[in-house]
């Protein structure tokens, strides 16, 4: 048996995730320096031919027209089949060649029955699955999927896949973190007032109800995704890139995080009303198709958080993300504290330096505070920029090459995807109760008012 994935099998292969995210990202993979021959298996229920399913994958390779990339689209297939059947993912695994990647293109209630259908058949030697974000839908059902995965396959062959961890801007906070004498000495409460990761986005709901409205902003973005770029940013030093390392690192910083204030208040929540962006009128979110107000989805949330460990005591970290903004953000803004003393003559005091490191485009800005021009006793600010470069491979590209050369570093460790769920539950319960308000935003806008 090779190390290598020889076969990727993907279960949900008719749906918007595999068709807008995981066969692009498989092109930019075949269109690196890392690429190798893949064999990519199609399941779905829908009645596609070989034929479709093949022009589906060269349509997603088309922006990636490689050499590799057309050979391994045409040698593609497609199975009709049903993701939570027994016998039929026993069928196609039966029939694929290699060690085999099973991709879970589903929506977690959906991954969780066919993961429970695979326990019942005897697995390929070596078999790896790969699981979307979110894995589970609450904490009781990460950890029971997580047990039943225990008594299936190794830790190692379980990739849960956060597709931020791809982000090659993300990555960049470790280099940027523990390469450089200037910054970690001064990640510390010594030396930080706050810490905010925002990821705010002019999409709206996009025709992706039957999923996000059961989800909202909490759960799509700052549960799934947030959480890992927070652990990252405040994690301790691991001892290597190692996955045993980094991802313990990430765990450690994780058990310590807890909402600012213990109860899940220490949080808030809207969704958008009609409004346009960028000359397109929208709907309120309530109207859109698919949707039950009953439900009171949020599409924008915001949770002040806690880490209580020495680095980071009273430190609030701010995770917010919302959909049908005004503009597009992936930053991480680190505000520093003031000077504990200003010498005195010194005026014109513009406040506290920050750092920004924006995910996309990935860059950086140190802001500081210099003497001004024409009066040197005037303070004023200057910025220090950075490009950090744009990535070989996409995102997905990224989780792709990691998933297939079956390495694990960026993949989601079990007992981290169940922290995230912790770290949540008490938000959610407050806003199950109404403890929290449901504000609402026009589409286009920066968000509430109040905000």
């Amino acid at each position: 048996m090779t190390d290598r994935i020889e076969t990727l099998v993907i279960l949900g292969a008719g749906g918007d995730l595999t068709a807008r995210l995981l066969l692009p990202g498989v092109a930019s993979f075949l269109d690196s320096s890392r690429a190798q021959p893949i064999t990519i298996v199609g399941v779905d229920r829908d009645d596609t031919t070989d034929a479709e399913w093949r022009a589906k994958v060269e349509s997603a390779f088309a922006e990636s027209p490689s050499a590799l990339g057309r050979k391994v689209a045409k040698s593609s297939r497609y199975v009709r089949g049903d993701a939570t059947n027994a016998d039929d993912l026993k069928s196609v695994l039966d029939a694929a060649t290699g060690r085999t990647a099973v991709y879970f293109a589903l929506p977690p209630a959906v991954a969780a029955l066919a993961v429970r259908a695979l326990s019942t058949i005897d697995l390929p030697k070596g078999i790896v699955f790969a699981l979307e974000k979110p894995f589970g839908t609450d904490l009781k059902s990460a950890q029971a999927l997580n047990r039943l995965l225990e008594t299936m396959v190794p830790e190692h062959q379980i990739f849960r896949v956060d597709h931020f961890l791809g982000k090659t801007s993300v990555l960049n906070l470790i280099g940027l973190r523990f390469a450089n004498r200037i910054f970690e000495p001064l990640f510390s409460s010594e030396n930080i007032s706050r810490v905010e990761i925002v990821v705010d986005e002019s999409l709206a709901l996009e025709n992706r109800a039957g999923y996000y409205d059961r989800a909202g902003a909490l759960v799509d973005m700052i549960q799934s995704h947030l959480l890992l770029v927070l652990a990252l940013a405040a994690m301790e030093p691991p001892a290597s890139l190692d996955a045993d390392d980094l991802r313990g690192a990430m765990a450690q910083v994780l058990r310590a995080t807890r909402p600012w204030r213990k109860n899940g208040t220490s949080s808030r929540r809207a969704r958008y009303g009609a409004g346009s962006i960028s000359g397109r009128r929208l709907p309120a979110y309530v109207d859109e198709d698919g949707v039950d107000p009953s439900r009171k989805t949020e599409t924008l949330a915001e949770v002040t958080l806690a880490i209580d460990n020495w680095r980071w005591a009273g430190v609030p970290f701010v995770l917010r993300s919302g959909k049908a903004l005004g503009e597009n953000r992936q930053d991480i803004v680190v505000t520093f504290k003031d000077v504990p003393h200003l010498p005195t003559g010194l005026t014109g005091i513009p406040g506290p330096s920050s750092l920004r490191i924006s995910l996309k485009p990935a860059t950086l800005d140190l802001d500081l505070v210099i003497n001004g021009e024409g009066d040197p006793f005037t303070l004023d600010r200057s910025m220090l920029h950075a490009d950090l470069g744009a990535p070989e491979l996409s995102a997905y590209g990224e989780v792709l090459a990691e998933l297939l050369e079956c390495d694990p570093t960026i993949a989601v460790r079990g007992d981290v995807a169940e922290q995230c769920w912790r770290i949540v539950a008490p938000v959610l319960a407050a806003w199950r109760k109404d403890a929290v308000p449901l504000e609402t935003y026009p589409a286009g806008s920066l968000g509430p008012s109040a905000w």
